[in-house]
């Protein structure tokens, strides 16, 4: 009887033990967990340690780390009847994971075909020139398209980047020319500009020069002709003391000679210049 009690106990601790085993559910950080209920959704439990009844309720784990799709390659009219080849990734994360569980079936596959159908439309709606150069336009449409199309599937598009747009063979050897002899435009007018900018300011130069010359052989003329006019100024000014003085002395003759011939008798001073003049100085009385 002690050995069959023993033998109970012992196989309730196991059975206890396996239906812990059973109920426990461990939850990661990045996950979350839907549990359900006989296959009726019950709760959402976080990341940490869980139990469930066995048999009864079930475990869902839904992971919320951002996630990565490729989009393969597909070929893609453009508007003006040029395939391109197109190819694009899409960044995603789940927000809503009842949604994400029970709204669609395969994400990755619908979201894949949604972009791939976006981009026919995108691409289909622009010229070549307009697709190669406005790549950042199409990530930002496709990205809107596909954020709101995916909303009811509990999903974020966070990012979608088109990787390639590559147009045939034949188109990009056409292009390639094109690109080349515009450079080689774009360098001929730039040397071009470059002797044009250079004559000019040689002939700014030179006639800076001729500017500067004329200035200072005026300047020279100005300065001749002020030294010409002080000269001449100089002579006249001493002309006309001399000839002032000589005709006084003159005057001064006329007077003497008229008082001479009506027998005038003139006293002279000694030092008197008309007596050098008239040769009675002691000079001339010495001869």
């Amino acid at each position: 009887m002690g050995n069959d009690s023993a033998y109970l106990i012992l196989g309730l601790l196991v059975f206890a033990v396996i239906f812990l085993m059973m109920a426990m559910r461990i939850i990661q950080q990045y996950e979350k967990g839907i549990i359900l209920r006989l296959g009726r959704y019950s709760r959402t439990v976080t990341s940490g340690v869980t139990f469930v009844l066995p048999f009864i309720e079930a475990v869902i784990k839904v992971d919320m780390r951002e996630k990565l799709i490729e989009v393969p390659p597909q070929k893609v009219i453009t508007k003006d009847n040029v395939t391109v080849l197109v190819d694009a990734v899409i960044y995603y994360k789940v927000v809503d994971p009842i949604k994400a569980e029970f709204e669609v079936v395969d994400f990755g596959m619908a979201c894949t075909t949604l972009a791939q159908t976006n981009l026919r439309n995108l691409i289909g709606d622009q010229q070549l020139d307009e697709t190669l150069t406005a790549r950042d336009k199409i990530n930002v449409n496709l990205r809107e398209v596909l954020d709101h199309a995916t909303d009811t599937w509990g999903v974020k598009v966070t990012r979608v980047e088109v990787q390639k747009i590559d147009p045939p063979s034949d188109i990009t050897e056409a292009m390639s020319k094109q690109m080349k002899a515009e450079r080689e435009k774009r360098a001929a007018i730039l040397e071009a500009e470059g002797i044009k900018q250079s004559e000019i300011l040689k002939a700014e130069g030179a006639k800076q020069g001729a500017i500067l010359t004329a200035e200072g052989e005026a300047q020279a003329k100005i300065l001749r002709a002020d030294a010409d006019a002080k000269a001449i100024e100089t002579v006249a000014v001493s002309a006309e003391k001399f000839f002032q003085s000589r005709a006084e002395t003159y005057k001064k003759l006329d007077v003497i000679q008229s008082s001479l011939s009506h027998n005038t008798k003139l006293i002279l001073p000694t030092n008197s210049p008309l007596l050098n003049i008239l040769g009675l100085d002691d000079k001339a009385m010495d001869k």
